[in-house]
């Protein structure tokens, strides 16, 4: 019997591998059209959680156009920063979908991050006007960052309101968005600023089980669109229910986060994405429309994302071999 091997990728064997937003969000567009037409396999995510609003979640998934299976097992800690540690950890297993055998164990921070912005992308695609040109991001850490290089993808984005309650992460975030591609970026004394009159929003602050609401009635404008990062977190419910489609990346898992606490006052579920991209139901329809996806991050996306990264490090030799 010959010796069995798994890669090991750490954070910065994925980063280095040059894997492309627009790669991902390609890959992310297939798990969404596919879970739409009822061909993944992705139970709701199960989790412990060792602090207030803190979480350790197993996230398997299996998407057999991609020939992808595997597990994430991904931790988020709020008040990491406090330590100067990530919010976002874990690992990521990639398995052989026909016989199980564990391929890879990979770094997941770079990928979370990454894949949640494709995600939110490939949503926009769907409920966002295309000629959107101004975005406001709330939560100017990881997630903020990723999720404007995403959007900047697909959206002739030229205007970047910021905002965060920490001054430090807008002046990072300001850098990022007028280095990396040229922004013009208004930093936001008020979270008011970061929604008022603009085409686009993002709040990717921490998950809590309780809201801090910020966002109220009456700021977001007719023909806008909303990505809900941090779950409702941001949002009161009367805000939410403005919205002329609220939309989710998997209506499963909301039920069940739902059935534990979160989203207790949220509007109707329009669509999932998966409906959205398989057409089976209608995205945007008019350019007045509020539209609103609350995209709670599924393991599709990580396993889209996962046989990109995984094929890259073997054509390329990067990557630490380790016995079975």
């Amino acid at each position: 019997m010959s010796e069995q091997k798994i890669l090991y990728l750490s954070q910065a064997d994925v980063a280095s591998l040059g894997v492309t937003m627009k790669e991902i969000i390609d890959a992310v567009e297939i798990g969404f059209r596919e879970i739409g037409n009822g061909k993944v396999e992705m139970p709701p995510k199960p989790g412990v959680h060792t602090q207030p609003d803190a979480f350790i979640h197993g996230m398997p998934a299996y998407i057999p156009a991609l020939h992808s299976v595997g597990v994430k097992w991904v931790s988020g800690y709020p008040d990491n920063y406090k330590r100067s540690l990530p919010y976002i950890t874990g690992l990521l297993i990639l398995n052989d979908d026909e016989t199980g055998i564990p391929l890879a164990v990979m770094d997941c921070t770079w990928i979370t991050a990454m894949r949640t912005g494709a995600a939110s992308a490939v949503a926009a695609k769907y409920l966002a006007r295309p000629e959107s040109e101004s975005i406001g991001i709330l939560g100017c850490g990881v997630q903020g960052r990723s999720n404007l290089e995403a959007l900047k993808v697909l959206f002739p984005l030229k205007h970047v309101v910021a905002y965060d309650t920490l001054p430090e992460q807008v002046d990072r975030f300001a850098e990022f968005a007028r280095e990396r591609f040229g922004l013009e970026v208004t930093k936001a004394k008020t979270a008011r600023e970061a929604v008022d009159d603009l085409d686009m929003i993002v709040t990717a602050g921490p998950i809590l089980h309780k809201p801090h609401a910020t966002i109220k009635a009456g700021w977001m404008e007719p023909g806008a669109f909303a990505s809900l990062v941090d779950f409702d977190s941001y949002w009161e419910g009367a805000a939410m229910k403005e919205a002329d489609k609220f939309c989710t990346d998997d209506v499963p898992q909301l039920e069940h986060y739902r059935s534990i606490g979160y989203f207790q006052d949220i509007p109707a579920i329009h669509a999932s994405v998966g409906e959205l991209v398989a057409g089976k139901k209608r995205g945007r329809e008019n350019a007045t429309e509020r539209t609103i996806t609350c995209n709670l991050g599924l393991a599709l996306d990580d396993m889209a994302t996962a046989p990109i990264v995984y094929t890259r490090a073997m054509e390329r030799k990067i990557g630490t071999w380790l016995a079975l």
